[in-house]
């Protein structure tokens, strides 16, 4: 089912969803189940799968450092369909710009079709590490938008090169990413808005945020994106701080602002384990105040681990 069938039938009801990440290569997929395992009790109508792009690995050969490019989190996809087997749940897998060349994405889309996939999420992707700014990948696309129309044309029936004429089309359902404290490389939030409500007009039917802790960000950044004409579901997504150097990371990576009432409590901690509790009493209170705001999904980034996903949770559904 559509994420947004879901939100309609919820009929105003606050619903439960999450984001895992596919074990890496080499891993067991029994680690992934027992992870989603205590959260399936909420019922979430729906799990995200994030994908990555290639990276580079170094192999030592000859007694020389030799660089390969690879994949570590392999088999998106893959996970995807098992967990739909396996749990009867909706997956939305990540699929991105970066790495990617336009056909590569088509034949992933295809398989996703195939498989009984709704929903996928549309997302450039980060740039790699040797990178000082995003580059796609040949023949690949340079913006989200230019994946979101991508996909809205295979749900139109028009594949790339104009190869093939076909009545049978895909539906998906596409979801894309916003910022309350706008993307790293915007210039400023109101041209971010500009941005996202041009994956919506390419045909993007909902909103993911990235995740913020004030909820003021989030409120003003829905109220902004009302006022300019973007209509779609706008679902917040919430990330519970589990450790103290998060403090340092995630404003680094993210460029996101952390409440001074949250670091102060998090900087009398003496171990993670208090900082993990420090967290999830702070994501419980920020998930109240959302619910009683009537968003269509509290939706929860699990970085592999749940107990913090479920003590939240079990306060909440």
């Amino acid at each position: 089912m559509k994420i947004t069938d879901h939100i309609k039938k919820a009929n105003g009801k606050t619903l439960f969803s999450f984001e895992i990440i596919p074990p890496k290569k080499g891993n067991n997929i029994q680690e992934l189940y027992n992870n989603i395992d205590p959260l399936m009790e909420f019922k979430p109508p729906f799990i995200d799968v994030t994908t990555s792009r290639e990276e580079f690995v170094y192999v030592e050969k000859s007694g020389l450092l030799d660089r390969k490019l690879t994949r570590m989190r392999p088999g998106t996809l893959g996970i995807c369909a098992a967990i739909k087997h396996k749990y009867n749940v909706d997956t939305v897998p990540h699929v991105l710009c970066g790495g990617f060349t336009k056909e590569e994405t088509e034949y992933l889309l295809v398989d996703c079709h195939y498989l009984g996939i709704d929903n996928v999420m549309a997302l450039r992707g980060d740039a790699m590490s040797h990178q000082k700014y995003f580059e796609p990948n040949k023949n690949g696309h340079q913006y989200a938008g230019d994946l979101v129309a991508q996909i809205q044309g295979l749900n139109s029936g028009k594949y790339l090169h104009d190869v093939i004429e076909t009545d049978h089309k895909t539906d998906f359902c596409i979801g894309v990413a916003g910022y309350p404290e706008k993307h790293l490389e915007a210039p400023s939030l109101q041209t971010d808005l500009k941005r996202l409500k041009e994956k919506v007009a390419a045909g993007a039917d909902y909103v993911v945020t990235q995740m913020f802790f004030d909820n003021n960000k989030y409120f003003e950044f829905v109220k902004a994106a009302r006022e300019i004409g973007i209509t779609v579901p706008i679902i917040p997504g919430i990330k519970p701080l589990a450790v103290k150097r998060h403090l340092q990371l995630l404003p680094q990576v993210f460029r996101i602002d952390i409440p001074e009432n949250l670091i102060n409590e998090v900087e009398k901690c003496s171990t993670n384990a208090a900082v993990r509790q420090v967290g999830v009493e702070f994501a419980i209170q920020q998930s109240k105040e959302l619910l009683a705001a009537g968003v269509p999904f509290l939706h929860y980034y699990s970085m592999g681990k749940s107990d913090n996903i479920q003590a939240i949770a079990k306060e909440l559904f």
